[in-house]
């Protein structure tokens, strides 16, 4: 097992002179690699579903509310202030919903460019600087324009960024804040023959750095200030680069981005403001579980080895092949080479830090899938350009368990995907959702691309050409996007579209002054497509008390809701008038009493 397990491929003079002098070609290509596998992983059929309960119609709401109220300075949900997050996702959806109205795909797009656009400026990095310590000169443009190509595809088709991507929240929008400020720190650090050049991509990066406090607060300056500390502690340059950052234009630039909103909106709600939002929303959810959140110390391993699979079995080998332990090594290398272990200072300070907070969820590890992308994109590309992982690194062997471990990662999605109804509960919801999975061909089309990957990177680990596996990870990525579209749009028809369909014959049969409330778990959607305040209301058995209390309604109100719960509202039966089922949900009309006692 230590032979070498990729093949030399030709790095003779005409190689490197073709690539030299195709320039304009490959930039062309380039281009159009990262949007067409952009426009696979986040624009085909983004609007083909409707909004996701509960998260999504809460931003999707807010920026609507904008829209109509005229007030781009407090989001407002349902009437109610909304302080989880900073206005800039807000905005960004507002201006989409003037192109697109106020629909789905509209609601999405910021987060789907956000993707697309930290995509288009990673492979411009790696196209410059994609290089590792031990790239020969002969092998540099080869090793580049490759790490380029595949940083791209592992890092938009991957289960994380395929989902949130798609997604109308603030998750995705702050990841390509955090990678752009990451990103354009390297290319100003790289840059030691044109300080003009440099200091502005250290603008550039301070002006991410504020687009993302806009996004999602102080975490967006916590994240990569911490990452870019340990780096430059790491290769000995920290008070140098410091100097070169000019930290003081730096602040100005952030906070006059920052401060102008932050200030109006302290002064206008005050500590209302402040409590939920550096309160709750940040200190909170770092020192204490929010909203049942809570998860082991290794819950981010497991996040990380499913999120970015089946990539995630050449991690290891990727962080081990950096030798990040020879710190003097790295301190002798030229800041060209060093972009491998920014993404590793990168990745571990994400890691880390959401490891220590107490609120886990699964996409806080967003912001380090594209350090992971680079890692193993540099570690790919050095292997194939120069035909060995290097015979005196001593990890042919790592390259080989990485290999067997990536085949074997493919054959479990291929029985997962191919056993997805088996693994789904109940769902009150949807009662017959694992048929309806079969019906529509899901299994197949989640499991038989991984399956075709997993014979086929069999063969490719006996014919002992490990260097194409890459493609048959990425072929395979391909078809695993598009699954998670189909299974989305048979998960919408089934789960949002009822509601949906609801929402518009509750506008078309309210009476002047009619009230429209939802009973059961929250679906804000309901208010989204409606375009109506809504009253909610989680539990049947106090629900007209409640809604006294919470409503001045006529003596009707409109009532939607699963129709188990919908029957066990405490009201009599001849006070309820059916007035639509569709699947398990039903709109009913409810005659109040004029008084209770």
């Amino acid at each position: 097992m230590d032979r070498n397990p990729f093949i030399q491929i030709d790095s003779s003079h005409a190689v490197t002179l073709w690539l030299k002098t195709h320039q304009r070609s490959l930039w062309i290509g380039g281009i159009i690699w990262v949007l067409a596998i952009g426009f696979i992983a986040f624009l085909w059929r983004l609007g083909s579903t409707g909004l996701v309960d509960e998260t999504e119609p809460l931003f999707a709401e807010a920026a609507r509310q904008m829209t109509v109220t005229g007030d781009w300075l407090t989001p407002y949900f349902n009437g109610q202030t909304r302080f989880d997050k900073p206005p800039l996702v807000y905005w960004l959806m507002a201006i989409a919903y003037g192109v697109t109205g106020p629909n789905a795909w509209g609601a999405r797009l910021p987060s789907a460019l956000s993707a697309i656009a930290l995509m288009g400026l990673c492979f411009y990095t790696l196209c410059r600087y994609g290089v590792g310590p031990h790239t020969s000169p002969g092998q540099k443009d080869l090793q580049s324009w490759l790490s380029a190509g595949l940083s791209v595809l592992m890092m938009a088709l991957n289960l994380l960024f395929v989902v949130w991507g798609r997604t109308g929240v603030s998750d995705m929008l702050l990841t390509a804040c955090i990678g752009a400020t990451m990103l354009a720190f390297f290319l100003g650090y790289a840059e030691t023959e044109r300080p003009a050049i440099r200091d502005r991509w250290y603008l550039a990066c301070y002006t991410f750095v504020g687009l993302g406090i806009l996004t999602k607060g102080p975490v967006a300056l916590v994240l990569p200030g911490l990452a870019i500390a340990i780096f430059l502690a790491g290769v000995g340059r920290f008070w140098q680069v410091v100097r070169e950052l000019r930290l003081v234009r730096g602040t100005i630039v952030v906070a006059a981005l920052t401060l102008p909103w932050f200030v109006a909106i302290g002064a206008v709600h005050g500590r209302a403001y402040t409590d939920v939002f550096f309160g709750y929303h940040n200190i909170e959810r770092f020192t204490s579980v929010v909203n049942q959140h809570a998860a082991p110390w290794y819950f981010y391993f497991g996040v990380v080895l499913l999120g970015f699979m089946p990539f995630s079995a050449y991690l290891p080998v990727s962080m081990a092949r950096l030798q990040f332990w020879r710190v003097q090594a790295w301190r002798e290398q030229p800041r060209s080479r060093h972009l491998g272990l920014l993404a590793l200072a990168w990745f571990a300070s994400i890691f880390g830090f959401f490891s220590i907070a107490v609120t886990k969820l699964p996409s806080y590890m967003l912001p380090l899938i594209p350090a992971a992308a680079i890692l193993v994109a540099l570690a790919w590309s050095e292997a194939i350009a120069s035909g060995t992982e290097k015979e005196n690194s001593g990890l042919g062997w790592g390259w080989w368990a990485s290999g067997i471990a990536n085949v074997g990662l493919i054959g479990i999605l291929a029985v997962a995907g191919l056993n997805v109804p088996r693994f789904l509960g109940p769902d009150s919801a949807v009662p017959n959702f694992p048929d309806v999975l079969r019906d529509a061909g899901i299994p197949l089309w989640a499991g038989l691309p991984w399956a075709i990957a997993t014979v086929v990177g069999l063969g490719v680990l006996c014919a002992r050409r490990l260097r194409w596996l890459w493609l048959v990870n990425g072929c395979a990525q391909v078809f695993f996007a598009m699954g998670v579209v189909m299974v989305l749009n048979v998960t919408d028809i089934h789960r949002q579209l009822p509601l949906r369909q609801l929402s518009d014959i509750a506008v078309q049969s309210a009476r002047p002054e009619e009230a429209i409330a939802y009973v059961g778990f929250m679906k804000p959607s309901v208010t989204f497509y409606t375009q109506r305040s809504t009253t909610f209301v989680d539990d049947p058995a106090d629900f007209v008390a409640e809604l006294r209390q919470q409503t001045s309604a006529s003596q009707s109100v409109l009532v939607m809701g699963e129709t188990v719960v919908i029957d066990a509202i405490d009201a009599e039966a001849e006070d309820k008038e059916a007035i639509a089922i569709e699947k398990a949900y039903s709109l009913i009309r409810l005659r109040l009493p004029s008084t209770r006692e």
